[in-house]
């Protein structure tokens, strides 16, 4: 019992010391410290909402927290989705990843349009899509959920007329 005491008595100050270098190595953000990080950090009072695209159907809200979806590179961008909002069935040409951040978000894959078939996607839930998948969404109630993906972000309707652009 004696030899435990010891070696956890000399290991002690080597995983203390080597804990303090781990720390001090870590990014700026990653301590809690934002003055000397390259970047962005976008808190959640400080996002600036704004009418979705207009690829979307109207009453949808956006916020774009990185990058430009509408230029080449990486992208983040929220949406803000009112109780009873539907996409209907839409394909990408890149991938996209979504992130559930608030509400429930339904997804559903194909050229039709199912409410009861599409997937539950609680708060926390995630997606990822492979280039040209038909899939359409629907929010429950009001929803907020986070694309990222690699632009310019387009949006091809399945059915040209559901497509808002064209009305």
């Amino acid at each position: 019992m004696e030899d435990v005491a010891v070696n956890h008595i000399r290991i002690f100050p080597i995983v203390a010391a080597a804990t303090c270098v781990v720390a001090v190595a870590l990014p700026a953000d990653l301590r809690g410290e934002d003055d000397a990080m390259e970047g962005k950090v976008a808190l959640p009072d400080q996002i600036a909402w704004a009418p979705g695209p207009a690829a979307l159907p109207p009453g949808a809200e956006a916020a774009v927290l990185y990058g430009n979806p509408g230029e080449d590179g990486l992208f983040a961008l929220r949406l803000k989705l009112p109780a009873g909002y539907h996409i209907p069935p839409h394909t990408h040409p890149k991938p996209e990843i979504v992130t559930v951040i608030t509400g429930t978000f339904r997804l559903g894959m194909g050229e039709t349009a199912d409410h009861d078939g599409a997937r539950v996607l609680p708060a926390g839930g995630f997606l990822a899509l492979s280039p040209g998948v038909a899939h359409f969404a629907y929010a429950d109630d009001g929803t907020v959920i986070q694309l990222n993906s690699t632009g310019p972000w387009t949006l091809t309707y399945v059915n040209p007329d559901d497509d808002p652009r064209n009305k």
